[in-house]
């Protein structure tokens, strides 16, 4: 047979195959040991069709009686099929003529489907079939994730071949197991999984295992994977957490008292119009202590919306900017880092003209003349702080003498980003300190695993003459009584926001539209001023917005989430957000912070939409329950870790990927508390066996913890 046509197509698919796999990022043989079935398929058993219940899935050898193109009422294939103890018709309504060749009558087939007991008897619909003959397999069959050009049988073949070649020889330390449950060996002794072991038992379980164990990963091979992984990424965090120790920040102490003038940050102190929380005086002499020290500052600072996390933060870098040096405040939006830089102008700008120094303002949309303005003020030291989004930290942005770094909501800045800060005293052979905050709460065992490079800080009570928020949830055929409360709070001085998740209409999400809900508040409340606010809209323009609503002349402000974070209007007493069940927890969380900001009263109303059936899915349900129960950020972040999973909730830690493919932080902290043990000991006393694990697991993945 001339099989020279063959050859190419043959390479060709190869060739797809292995663009698939670079897709999914199986490169390396550990690449292909590590990716794990989704699920599983048993054909390691022939079930008789008499025995096969109505919605099983099972594999019968049949032969084929007969065999039909139907076309009405649509065109498909109808095939029957007999086994000794009965019959069964397979329908398919895509085939090929291949497919009929295969199917024809007399035929003995080994086909695998779910059986459906219908009133015409036993059917199957689309099942997978091959001709009869052959042993039977010894293990489950794994059903991979994949992608388009990648089929099955090919990716199975990859990973077998992978298995074999792979170096999966221990890294744990001698004598070291993690702490699970353990199987059965021959002859009745009892010994945990190896690495190899569980690999090889997860990508080809025996019939016997529960199922159960293997789809809530309980099963002590799927432990071990999760312990060693989670061992990994603690050795990475402590690895990084060392060469930091290695490297060198400037040090910055409080200037005493010289000639009856105060340091900057007690004259800072001094001017406030509020005195300071125990927790903020805490957290401030936690910080305070870090840049006196000569090892670089990586510390979070945690608090909940409106814990005074902005004040802190002034604080520290009054230290720095008394020292001589330069900082950085850095926010993710135009409109929070407007909101800290009028918070910095209004409470620095006079203790620093002074010195002859200023605040300068660094954004993406500013005018070149503006923007040349405020390079040399920063080049030349005269700019004791720069506050601004992303464009801070390009590469034309050149510090005289960068000592402090602060990032706010810091889990919206990419690893890159925070890497490019960190090196803009690199030329000095010195990195700068680096404050992290978050309104977030990041739950203890997320902040354990994924920031254990991190010290972290949390202010834990609120300043006083805090009201606490009511929160209401109202479905939205009762959007009337809510228009009808805006008006009587706004007759009562009050202002209002209005939260939409949308700016266009989305015919899958059937969203409403910002400027129709705009629209229709402006014509429902006379005499009332509603603006609007959204990302598309001219920098000037949001400004102008927000100028209004901040003066208070605007009643109500409506709005996508751009006013998530940092917007500070204490008169704003209610806070509606339309289609509430879209939203995350935290994001939810973050916009009721915008109201309850003063003495007033405060509410908020999440107005939901339900189905058809008037019912709202069961995960938004859990969200907006949680939402009207508690008022404690923390509590909140441990829900919503809880629902989300940990990858999602921290957006992927920065990277795009998940850094935590297998382990549950919900449900494996007895793993994690091992794995956090274990790796200061491992590298102390096997070094060598440290980074062979690093790098089996993470390979050059790990330097996204470390940022």
């Amino acid at each position: 047979m001339n099989t020279t046509p063959a050859a190419p197509r043959a390479a060709s698919t190869a060739s797809v195959a292995q663009k698939a796999l670079h897709k999914l990022g199986l490169v390396r043989d550990i690449d292909l040991a590590l990716h794990l079935p989704l699920r599983y398929e048993d054909e390691t058993r022939i079930t008789p069709l008499s025995s096969a219940r109505d919605g099983q899935m099972v594999q019968i050898e049949a032969t084929v009686t007969a065999s039909e193109v139907q076309l009405r009422p649509r065109r498909q294939l109808l095939v029957q099929v007999e086994d000794a103890s009965g019959s069964c018709e397979l329908r398919f309504f895509s085939f090929y003529p291949s497919h009929q060749k295969t199917l024809a009558v007399g035929a003995r087939l080994r086909i695998r489907g779910e059986v459906k007991g219908g009133f015409w008897g036993r059917q199957m619909l689309h099942p997978a079939f091959r001709q009869a003959g052959g042993e039977l397999p010894a293990a489950l069959t794994p059903v991979y994730p994949t992608t388009a050009g990648l089929p099955q049988p090919y990716l199975r073949k990859a990973v077998v071949g992978a298995l074999q070649r792979v170096d999966l020889s221990e890294t744990l330390p001698p004598g070291t197991e993690p702490p699970y449950a353990v199987f059965r060996r021959d002859g009745g002794s009892y010994r945990a999984f190896n690495l190899r072991e569980a690999l090889q038992f997860l990508h080809h379980p025996t019939p016997d295992v529960s199922l159960s164990t293997l789809e809530d990963h309980s099963h002590p091979a799927w432990q071990r994977l999760k312990a060693e992984e989670l061992l990994a990424q603690q050795l990475s965090q402590q690895q990084s957490r060392r060469e930091r120790d290695r490297l060198r920040a400037p040090v910055l102490r409080p200037r005493k008292p010289e000639g009856g003038v105060l340091p900057l940050h007690e004259q800072l102190m001094a001017v406030l119009p509020f005195d300071l929380t125990a927790a903020q005086r805490r957290v401030g002499l936690e910080i305070a202590q870090d840049l006196a020290r000569r090892v670089p500052m990586h510390r979070l600072l945690q608090g909940d919306v409106g814990s005074g996390k902005t004040v802190v933060a002034a604080l520290a870098a009054t230290i720095a900017m008394d020292a001589g040096w330069q900082c950085a405040l850095m926010a993710p939006t135009e409109i929070l880092a407007e909101q800290h830089f009028a918070k910095m102008i209004g409470w620095l700008e006079p203790l620093l003209a002074a010195h002859g120094r200023r605040v300068a303002w660094l954004v993406g949309g500013q005018k070149k003349k503006d923007r040349t303005a405020m390079l040399a003020l920063v080049e030349s030291g005269e700019a004791a702080l720069v506050v601004g989004t992303h464009a801070v930290i390009q590469e034309q942005v050149r510090f005289k003498n960068l000592a402090l770094a602060i990032i706010d909501e810091q889990h919206r800045f990419g690893v890159a980003q925070r890497l490019s800060l960190r090196q803009k005293l690199a030329a000095q052979g010195m990195e700068p300190h680096m404050l992290m905050m978050s309104a977030t709460p990041i739950p203890r065992t997320l902040a354990m695993s994924y920031y254990a490079d991190l010290d972290v800080s949390v202010i834990d009570e609120l300043p006083p003459g805090r009201t606490p928020i009511v929160t209401k949830l109202i479905a939205d055929s009762r959007k009337d009584e809510v228009i009808a409360r805006i008006g009587a709070q706004v007759a009562d001085g009050r202002q209002v926001y209005w939260v939409c998740p949308l700016i266009e209409e989305s015919e899958a999400l059937d969203l409403s539209n910002a400027t129709a809900t705009h629209a229709d508040l402006s014509e429902a409340l006379p005499g009332v001023m509603v603006g609007l606010l959204h990302s598309r809209m001219p920098a000037a323009e949001k400004k102008a917005v927000m100028a209004l609503f901040s003066s208070g002349q605007m009643g109500v402000l409506v709005s996508t989430t751009v006013i998530e974070v940092g917007v500070d209007v204490p008169n704003a007493s209610l806070m509606v957000i339309e289609h509430a069940e879209r939203f995350g927890l935290s994001q939810l969380h973050q916009l009721r912070g915008r109201v309850g900001r003063g003495a007033a009263a405060s509410a908020c109303v999440l107005l939901y939409s339900t189905n058809e059936s008037g019912r709202v899915g069961e995960t938004a349900k859990e969200r907006l329950r949680a939402m009207a129960e508690t008022n404690d950020g923390f509590e909140i972040a441990r829900r919503d870790l809880e629902i989300r999973g940990p990858g999602e909730f921290l957006g992927a830690r920065q990277s795009g990927d998940a850094l935590l493919r297998f382990a549950d932080l919900a449900t494996d902290t007895h793993l994690l508390e091992w794995a956090r043990e274990l790796a200061p000991a491992m590298l102390d006393r096997h070094a060598a066996l440290a980074e062979r694990h690093v790098m089996r697991w993470l390979g050059g993945k790990s330097d996204y913890l470390k940022a």
